[in-house]
């Protein structure tokens, strides 16, 4: 097979040769360039012909939003960001998955040899992915519309789990959705600051009410409860008194964040008044989840091939016999409208 070309743009010395080796060590990658800045890799992109790109946030010349920003609009190619992690890092790499960048990474805090080394197969693995990516449903988004107030089911929830793609993905289910939605939660493969971020972000676009789940949130009605970073997301009491509980035990499917672990408790706390939704993303998590979902009569829906941008979480669930029926990404949202919909 022919190597994934990448093409690393960072203003550090250390992180250009970091990447360049960490990359390099995987024979399905070949580094053709390392640029220090975007007017440097403008010029590398038309000579090397990168399959895919990382992208440092913040450069001399031009930071890597604005580069983002001219690279989907004049020669799209999936790209990776790199970020720190700040919560100032995490707005600007929100603003870049909105722009079309396909994935994200997070620079080690202190560089230390084993945290790199740890990240190691977690830089390739995105990389490998992104050069799978679908970019053409990134510039497809159906328009916000106004959506009528709906009386719902009083004792329903609603539980999403997405990965790779899901900032938007997330973003397109929920603009069109009423204030009067039963309560909402999500679980999304992200670390510490950027699921602060993330609901911050959403909070401003949507109708919903948008917020990093605490422990011991009381769940209400036209709320958006995220799973905080580096903590998994597990409901329990009953249906009309049901406490979001965080949990730091060890990670699931590599993940915590864990939709596994989000869509099992709801199954033992929702039975059938839920519903369960998979979404773009790479690796398997939610898959045994959502079937121990669809098992206890939950309805339960998948994210369709065509409109993922990795079709991998999806696809396991559909596997497992965890998806009732795969839908669009903009025919979700009206599909979850009537589902909780009372009477319906």
């Amino acid at each position: 097979m022919t190597p994934i070309k990448v093409l690393i743009v960072d203003d550090s010395v250390f992180i250009r040769k970091l990447l360049t080796e960490i990359l390099q060590a995987d024979p399905a990658l070949q580094v053709v360039g390392a640029a220090n800045d975007p007017i440097e890799a403008k010029e590398m992109m038309n000579t090397l012909n990168p399959d895919v790109l990382t992208l440092d946030v913040e450069m001399p010349h031009m930071d890597g939003v604005s580069f983002l920003e001219k690279i989907m609009r004049l020669k799209p190619l999936p790209v990776v960001m790199i970020s720190s992690k700040t919560t100032e890092s995490a707005d600007v790499t929100l603003r870049s998955l909105a722009l079309g960048a396909v994935d994200f990474i997070t620079k080690p805090s202190n560089f230390a040899f084993k945290e790199i080394e740890n990240m190691a197969d977690m830089i390739r693995e995105k990389v490998k992915n992104a050069a799978k990516a679908n970019l053409n449903i990134q510039r497809t988004k159906a328009p916000a519309r106004t959506v009528a107030p709906i009386a719902i089911k009083s004792d329903m929830i609603v539980a999403i789990g997405s990965s790779t793609g899901g900032v938007e993905a997330l973003e397109t289910i929920l603009k069109n959705l009423p204030a009067t939605m039963p309560p909402i939660v999500v679980t999304q493969h992200m670390p510490p600051y950027f699921t602060e971020s993330l609901a911050k972000r959403l909070n401003a676009l949507l109708p919903l009410t948008v917020v990093e789940a605490k422990d011991g949130d009381r769940l209400q009605a036209g709320y958006v409860y995220i799973a905080p970073g580096g903590r998994h997301l597990v409901l329990k009491g009953t249906k009309y008194n049901t406490l979001a509980t965080l949990l730091d035990t060890e990670k699931v499917n590599s993940h915590r964040p864990s939709v596994d672990v989000m869509f099992q408790s709801v199954a033992e706390a929702f039975g059938s008044k839920a519903v369960g939704v998979i979404l773009t993303g790479m690796g398997t998590d939610g898959a045994m989840g959502l079937k121990a979902m669809r098992d206890r009569g939950a309805q339960t829906l998948g994210q369709n091939q065509a409109t993922c941008v990795i079709y991998g979480m999806p696809k396991a669930a559909m596997a497992a016999g965890g998806v009732c029926q795969e839908l669009p990404l903009n025919d979700i949202g009206p599909k979850l409208m009537r589902y909780c919909e009372s009477g319906s």
